[in-house]
């Protein structure tokens, strides 16, 4: 029961890795198109939109959530020590375990301000706060870009639970949909 739930679990974060990449590499190119824009505008033509800046930095905040979210699955992300398959089960497990409570002590909480301000307050919260400011110079809602941070936080922790249960199960972190050889296949 355990590998079989690992397996779908992996699958699933597979996927979800997929579409934030496929996202990630749209807000790239977004990003270089209007830095780009605003280049040649520069020096061009003398005269750059203010706009393009505005764009190229929003474009930037998700691509480096959606990146950072698509280290952690692929396991890119900064770690003490790699533990070795060799070494025995129980320090493999712990070790799984003590990734996945410092992965819930830091998101959790910032997910809790995305929605809710002091005093549990959801009209204070991130979230609702950028619902209502705009953009600069452009007329887009700041939610837009906001939104960003808890569906970093989501996929992040979707993730760390694919993980953990794939060391619980004693099964490797997939990684590619094409490799039949990965948790994502059913029994």
């Amino acid at each position: 029961m355990l590998v079989s739930l690992s397996k779908r679990l992996n699958g699933i974060s597979l996927r979800i890795n997929r579409i934030t990449m496929a996202f990630a590499c749209l807000f790239l190119v977004l990003m270089v198109a209007m830095i780009c824009l605003q280049v040649i505008a520069r020096y061009g033509f003398a005269s750059p939109p203010a706009w393009t800046e505005e764009m190229a930095r929003y474009a930037m905040v998700w691509v480096g959530l959606l990146g950072a979210s698509a280290s952690f699955h692929e396991n890119f992300d900064p770690s003490l020590a790699k533990i070795p398959e060799t070494f025995p089960r129980w320090l493999r497990l712990a070790t799984a375990l003590v990734r996945a409570i410092a992965v819930l002590v830091f998101l959790t909480p910032v997910l809790w301000y995305c929605f809710f301000g002091p005093g549990a307050n959801f009209t204070r919260g991130f979230l609702s706060r950028n619902t209502t400011m705009v953009a600069e110079t452009i007329s887009m809602p700041l939610i837009f870009v906001a939104i960003s941070v808890p569906i970093f936080i989501v996929v992040t922790l979707f993730h760390g639970l694919a993980r953990t249960f794939s060391t619980l199960a004693e099964l490797p972190i997939q990684t590619d949909l094409n490799d039949k050889s990965t948790p994502h296949e059913t029994d």
